[in-house]
């Protein structure tokens, strides 16, 4: 296959079907209805199944059971229906259990809008539900991004019995952009002993839970996760920089911001500004790294965000006081232009901060 012309929310779901996803449990919720509609057509072609659940709670325990039996399968929402599969989510980190969720986030609180937003952010990278957890977010910044996310969040999740977010914004759902699903080769084999197939022939009855009333027996079942979590910040971290080893500034953002953060990088370099970008990929585990290794050099970072200022958060930890940390960002729905975002860059690079 070639390049094809394809809606973010589309590219998604043909990629979870290269992926080897054959079960899918979702309700419809815009921006991000086109994935579901997409695999109501599209899974049944490839052999899966597809589901439309009666609630994004139905949908997520529907997950749960499927994830159980060892197969690949998937959900997706935005924001507020994200919020409803919260209680459902703990269950799968609980029961170690691989599942990919897509979270296309819309302006909020509440039901807020339907426009693009990163105020999720809060959520998917510090657990969201109940409980000591994390999970690992995946935030593609373009649609080919999204091709190859997909695909490494589905491996994340066999590879570590865990679910996994894959994060977008409603202006990367709603986009559309040439992609290419190339062939991909498989590199590593993913045995589910733990699954429940069946008692014949598979070593007898297996059981999965994430209830255990005795509290000892749960703290130690909580430090095998903080083990895993710990794997998982040490192989799984993913970033991408640009112009960083002279800049005085350094831009961070993600998704579908970074790419226009870009533009705006680009034309204060072109006034002599000494500017670069930090993107994060993987939301958490979130790249410390990259930060670290500009201390003594760089006068200061800058978050911009389509939230209130939740990622700054992450940053600041990661800076650990070496540098300022200033944010732009906007909110509700409302996307950042390159002309702000050029602005706040060369307010704070000129010293004073709006």
């Amino acid at each position: 296959m070639g390049k094809v012309l394809m809606k973010g929310n589309e590219v998604i779901a043909e990629a979870a079907v290269h992926a080897g996803c054959k079960y899918f449990f979702g309700y419809p919720i815009t921006p991000q209805s086109e994935l579901v509609a997409y695999m109501a057509r599209r899974l049944p072609e490839a052999g899966g199944v597809f589901l439309q659940a009666e609630s994004e709670i139905a949908a997520i325990n529907m997950v749960y059971g499927a994830a159980g039996t060892g197969v690949r399968v998937m959900t997706s929402s935005s924001s507020p229906g994200f919020s409803l599969k919260q209680e459902g989510i703990s269950y799968l980190v609980g029961s170690e259990l691989p599942a990919v969720i897509c979270n296309i986030v819309r302006g909020g609180p509440g039901l807020g809008n339907i426009q693009p937003a990163q105020s999720d952010y809060f959520q998917v990278t510090k657990g969201g539900g109940h409980g000591d957890y994390n999970i690992p977010v995946l935030a593609p910044a373009s649609l080919q991004e999204i091709v190859e996310l997909t695909q490494d969040a589905f491996d994340i999740a066999d590879r570590y019995r865990t679910p996994v977010i894959l994060m977008g914004d409603g202006m990367l759902g709603q986009m559309m952009e040439p992609v290419e699903f190339g062939e991909r080769s498989e590199t590593e084999q993913f045995k589910k002993e733990w699954a429940t197939t069946g008692t014949r022939g598979d070593g007898g009855p297996k059981i999965i839970t994430s209830l255990e009333l005795d509290a000892e027996s749960l703290e130690e079942r909580n430090r095998n996760l903080q083990r895993k979590f710990a794997r998982i910040k040490e192989n799984e971290v993913r970033y991408e920089t640009y112009l960083i080893d002279d800049a005085d500034y350094i831009m961070v953002a993600f998704g579908t911001v970074a790419r226009i953060t870009l533009n705006a990088i680009n034309k204060a370099r072109r006034e002599g500004v000494k500017v670069g970008l930090i993107r994060p990929i993987s939301l958490w585990p979130f790249p410390e790294k990259p930060f670290i290794e500009t201390r003594g050099r760089v006068k200061g970072f800058i978050s911009v965000e389509m939230s209130a200022g939740q990622m700054i958060e992450d940053i600041r930890l990661a800076v650990n006081g070496f540098a300022p940390v200033d944010f732009f960002g906007r909110t509700g729905g409302v996307v950042p232009t390159q002309e702000e975002i050029y602005d706040k860059i060369m307010s704070v690079a000129g010293g004073v901060t709006v």
